[in-house]
């Protein structure tokens, strides 16, 4: 269970990586806003207490792997691992830059810490099962995470790597999906619908949570409960609200896709700086 200053301290680090995706956004003059800023306090939660990890030693052998499948919301992974010291915050401006080391879809080669190249949306999945695989056969200890969003669950690549995962017992490994409820066409239930979504891993033989993906305490409190499942996979549907910290833009799925321009960039961070009318005592 976390301490009131461990949750005031998730809760203002998630804040500055909201400012922080929203500043990477506008100066780069394109990128997605939505899923990044919906996602924040989940990546906030992993990076800075869920993930057994070294900054310092990216390539660390014995740390947790995270695959983030749906590539396009790289930018909030960007900013938590900047934050949390693996390369410097100021480096963040050049996202989609020439020669930046921050591509618009995560590159494994370009940037140490990633573990995996991602963009062709429902792919993670299946490179995380071989990580798990991988790791299961070689006898390590590590822990695989893979993060998704709803809207490629559409894929067919993703239900073949589910299968196989709950065939193996990959008990080592566990997904997450932003159930946010958008994709860049539209509403997932109106594109494709995906309900029921929790019965359909559940019959491939997942261990199947939902939680808030807002509440600090039910993002460690399902991954806690993950490690303690040996039988199965463990799946944690995360209901998310695409654009969150930023009213304009929360729960449209037209922000799926585009980065604010600088008058809307200033009213976001403007919100952002005084969440709920509270003002955050941090440095920008």
């Amino acid at each position: 269970m976390l301490d009131e200053k461990q949750e005031k301290y998730l809760e203002k680090t998630a804040n500055r990586v909201r400012k922080e995706i929203i500043k990477m956004l506008v100066e780069a003059g394109s990128g997605h806003s939505a899923g990044p800023l919906g996602m924040a306090d989940i990546f906030t939660a992993f990076y800075f207490h869920i993930l057994n990890h070294n900054p310092k030693k990216p390539n660390w052998p014995d740390r947790d792997r995270l695959v983030l499948s749906n590539g396009h919301i790289v930018p909030v992974r960007y900013a938590a691992m900047a934050l949390a010291g693996y390369f410097p915050i100021a480096e963040l401006k050049t996202l989609r830059k020439i020669n930046s080391r921050l591509q618009g879809h995560p590159h494994r080669t370009t940037l140490p810490g990633l573990e995996t190249t991602s963009g062709p949306l429902g792919s993670g999945l299946s490179q995380a099962a071989g990580i798990a695989l991988a790791a299961r056969l070689n006898k390590e200890r590590h822990r695989i995470y893979c993060l998704m969003s709803d809207g490629e669950q559409d894929e067919g690549n993703t239900w073949e790597a589910a299968m196989f995962i709950g065939k193996s017992k990959l008990n080592n490994l566990t997904a997450l999906i932003d159930r946010n409820n958008i994709q860049i066409d539209g509403y997932t239930e109106d594109v494709m619908p995906l309900n029921p979504l929790r019965e359909k891993y559940e019959s491939f033989d997942w261990h199947v949570l939902e939680i808030d993906g807002h509440n600090f305490e039910q993002i460690i409190d399902a991954v806690n409960e993950a490690k303690a499942i040996f039988s199965q996979p463990t799946l944690i549907i995360a209901h998310t609200i695409p654009g969150k910290g930023v009213d304009f833009m929360e729960q449209k799925y037209e922000w799926h896709g585009k980065p604010p321009n600088k008058e809307e960039a200033k009213r976001a961070l403007d919100e952002l700086r005084t969440l709920g009318g509270k003002i955050m005592s941090e440095h920008e």
